[in-house]
């Protein structure tokens, strides 16, 4: 007797956000828009992804990310926010982490401070308004 798994579906695909051993990606997102965290979480755990943590502000970003390293694959970046800025906290995170993987979310025109955050170590960025493909898509490239 055949059993479904026997018949793979042509469209079935892993989840982007479980990693090949079956734990997921953690993502700390830091955003001072909740609107925004809350968008990025839904599009990421709607993809296996696990949010680990959240933050509104660089300065709570760049503390958040040295308290749970290396539990963190990939962060979220916003670049305008309160406190710290996204390219001073990714600054510090590369500072302390060489490894740690950013991907910068900017709103449009910022093309420059998108420019300074890749030439400083981001491993990407997200342009809002927040598209739920472009999303992952760059984020599952920053991981690879």
């Amino acid at each position: 007797m055949k059993t479904k798994q026997d018949f793979p579906s042509i469209n079935e695909r892993p989840p982007e956000g479980v990693k090949e051993d079956g734990s997921k990606v953690r993502v700390l997102v830091v955003d001072d828009s909740m609107f925004v965290a809350k968008q990025l979480g839904q599009i990421l755990t709607s993809e296996g992804y696990e949010v680990v943590a959240t933050a509104g502000d660089g300065q709570e970003g760049v503390e958040k990310y040295k308290e749970l390293c290396p539990n963190v694959d990939i962060v979220t970046m916003d670049i305008t926010m309160p406190k710290m800025d996204g390219i001073t906290a990714l600054e510090q995170i590369m500072a302390f982490d060489k490894n740690a993987r950013v991907v910068m979310i900017s709103a449009l025109g910022k093309e420059e401070l998108v420019k300074k955050s890749l030439l400083l170590g981001a491993k990407n960025y997200i342009v809002k308004p927040l598209d739920r493909k472009k999303v992952l898509e760059r984020i599952g490239a920053s991981l690879k």
